[in-house]
């Protein structure tokens, strides 16, 4: 509330800052939920339902061009440049999207499959082998780093696999990139010529940083900060700083890096304070998760991680779409846990 009175434009930081009561009121239903109902499996299948039909429809754009409703990305200027958008239209979030939900499901198949009588790790390693070749064919790099690194942070936890099957996994997977990199001229382009290549030496990696978009709005973010240092320029006002008449600024929505974002649109103090809560949150019951053993409060921990990941591009922090996702998973991974659900502790 603080941050919409110092706004630059009051009305369009007190709109979007009002709306994230529902994101509280989200966490108490949450928690409620797995307090009360003895199972929520169903609601677990249906995303990965939901997940399996958009991996589907994923695939089918890849082949044909086009989703199963016709919807394809787009060359031109502003658009998704010829990566996959399947369901989401013009929106290339799908990785985004499948990230927000994958770790929980993995989670939830290590929780309740695992060790039954019928042991699932080949069905859980088959739809993650899916997924990453999804991912890599998708064209979205910054997504697809995401989630390599959330599932490795994942996997890594994850008690369920001996440590020579997650080196043998890591050396499969790296395999599985090597092959898609040779065999596919996508994939080469986009992480090869257009990423890895641009940064091997130094003159290279200068022009790179100078010229790419992002790291434009990451530069035109931070001289946001250096006018307004204190208290930033108030929440999704980025676009009302940038967007001016004759202003040397990036005109964009929002500075695409989650940290200039805060720096931008909060200042040192909202960064500080924002960063403060979120990690003493997320990090305080650290010794609890992992004596636990809880593969679902894992897995919604290593989405949360991979949401602070520095330098990578991504959508603004405080989107709908991002913020749903982002507080979806942090709900679940207090609510998942007898332990750190705020109801059983209620009752304690």
């Amino acid at each position: 509330m603080f941050n919409s009175l110092i706004s630059l434009d009051f009305e369009v930081g007190f709109s979007r800052n009002i709306g994230f009561l529902r994101f509280i009121l989200l966490f108490f239903a949450l928690n409620y939920i797995f307090f009360s109902l003895k199972n929520i499996g169903l609601v677990f299948k249906i995303w990965i339902l939901i997940i399996l039909v958009l991996l589907a429809d994923g695939f089918y754009e890849i082949i044909f061009g086009q989703n199963i409703l016709g919807y394809k990305s787009s060359t031109a200027v502003g658009t998704s440049s010829g990566r996959i958008v399947s369901f989401f239209k013009d929106e290339s979030v799908v990785v985004s999207f499948l990230n927000g939900f994958i770790f929980l499901i993995i989670g939830y198949l290590y929780s309740n499959y695992v060790n039954k009588k019928f042991n699932k790790n080949f069905l859980i390693f088959l739809i993650l082998l899916i997924f990453l070749v999804f991912i890599l064919l998708s064209g979205e790099r910054s997504n697809t780093i995401k989630a390599i690194i959330g599932l490795f942070i994942f996997f890594l936890l994850n008690h369920h696999i001996k440590l020579r099957t997650k080196i043998l996994g890591i050396l499969f997977f790296a395999i599985v990139v090597l092959i898609s990199f040779n065999q596919s001229h996508w994939i080469k382009y986009r992480y090869g010529d257009d990423l890895l290549f641009q940064i091997v030496n130094k003159d290279k990696r200068e022009k790179f940083v100078k010229d790419n978009i992002y790291f434009q709005i990451y530069r035109s973010g931070l001289e946001v900060f250096k006018q307004h240092p204190y208290f930033g320029v108030g929440n999704k006002n980025y676009r009302v700083a940038s967007c001016v008449v004759d202003s040397p600024l990036e005109c964009n929505t929002h500075p695409h890096q989650i940290y200039i974002e805060l720096l931008a649109e909060h200042g040192l103090f909202g960064f500080i304070l924002l960063l403060s809560i979120l990690f003493y949150l997320i990090f305080k019951n650290l010794k609890i998760i992992l004596l636990s053993k809880n593969m679902l409060q894992i897995g919604a921990f290593s989405y949360l991680l991979i949401n602070f990941i520095p330098l990578l591009p991504g959508g603004s922090f405080f989107s709908d779409f991002n913020a749903t996702l982002f507080w979806l998973n942090f709900s679940i991974f207090y609510a998942s846990n007898p332990k750190t659900n705020i109801f059983n502790k209620m009752i304690k």
